[in-house]
């Protein structure tokens, strides 16, 4: 798969197949247009194009939205390269861009840019300056300039019966489980190790602190999880907690994984954490031996899950 990062550097010599959106989540309602786009590009003889966009729109549009995205960039492109497209273009959303015209859309960016002769979109999707052309518009610039329209249908879409929209609700509530089968994979954060205060060390549970640099990435539910990495082509499985630590009256989130049966130094290393199950909400103790305790449960739960989890992997 071929990356561009806006659409001055894309190039090809052969005609596309096409599809737009923000694809937030790279979900299995996502995957199922994006496989029909890469077999019709197959049979057609044409190239796979997927356009997205960087930041949200709603980030640029609405400056009161404290949209949180599934994905960050590298995650999604990560997601993306797994799929078997041809190109990939992501292009810088901002204000000028947002007030191009349906026509300026059509005419420069999928016909003279992309060379489009088939674009693959859903029945609601909109463009242009204030989102004022639908699909019937589309349809009818595909008549002029040469391109074919296929339209993905609100019963196929429902069919599938997931969103965006559902799967941030779904960790936000800490429902990582549910999110996970709407995903397809299991949601990820991914940050640097960073220094910690050093805390569960003394509470012989050592801890990975990790930062996140893109303020942007959704953040679930605070609590404890049961979660997985793959170090050094080896899977690692721990527990991570998200919050405030109340007990040692912390006072700014911190994300902290303790992975079992791993003693390595990871600092300033940058980790993918996938995260399986929420085992509890964040609380605060009365004591630092009551912390300890629920620690040693945690652990507990978390290794009969795990055993589980690797007897039956999750069918996502």
């Amino acid at each position: 798969m071929k990356k561009n990062h806006d659409l001055n550097t894309y190039s090809s010599e052969n005609s596309s197949v096409v599809t737009i959106g923000t694809f937030d989540g790279v979900h299995i309602g996502h995957k199922k247009i994006i496989q029909k786009l890469v077999e019709n590009s197959r049979v057609n003889g044409l190239k796979s194009v997927l356009l997205t966009f960087f930041p949200h729109p709603r980030m640029v549009l609405q400056k009161e939205s404290n949209l949180k995205l599934i994905n960050t960039i590298d995650e999604k492109i990560a997601i993306l390269e797994t799929l078997g497209l041809d190109q990939l273009v992501i292009h810088p959303f901002d204000k000028e861009f947002s007030r191009l015209t349906a026509l300026e859309f059509v005419r420069d960016i999928l016909v003279n840019t992309l060379k489009t002769k088939k674009i693959i979109i859903g029945y609601d999707h909109r463009f242009g300056r204030n989102r004022n052309a639908n699909i019937k518009d589309l349809i009818e610039y595909g008549s002029t300039f040469d391109f074919e329209v296929e339209e993905i249908t609100a019963q196929e879409i429902n069919d599938v019966s997931v969103s965006s929209t559902k799967i941030r609700r779904a960790l936000e509530e800490g429902n990582i489980e549910k999110a996970n089968s709407y995903l397809g994979y299991e949601f990820m954060l991914t940050g640097r190790v960073v220094r910690g205060k050093a805390l569960g060390r003394t509470l012989n549970f050592p801890t990975a602190n990790l930062h996140i640099e893109e303020n942007y990435k959704l953040i679930p539910k605070e609590g404890a999880y049961v979660v997985k990495s793959t170090i050094e082509e080896t899977d690692y499985f721990g527990m991570m907690n998200i919050g405030n630590n109340p007990t040692v009256d912390g006072k700014q989130q911190s994300i902290e994984v303790h992975f079992f049966d791993f003693d390595r130094d990871l600092y300033d290393q940058k980790v993918q954490v996938s995260l399986l199950k929420h085992l509890r909400d964040e609380q605060k103790f009365d004591s630092i031996d009551a912390l300890k305790k629920q620690l040693e449960e945690d652990k507990n739960n978390a290794l009969h899950y795990i055993s589980v989890y690797n007897a039956k992997p999750p069918s996502i």
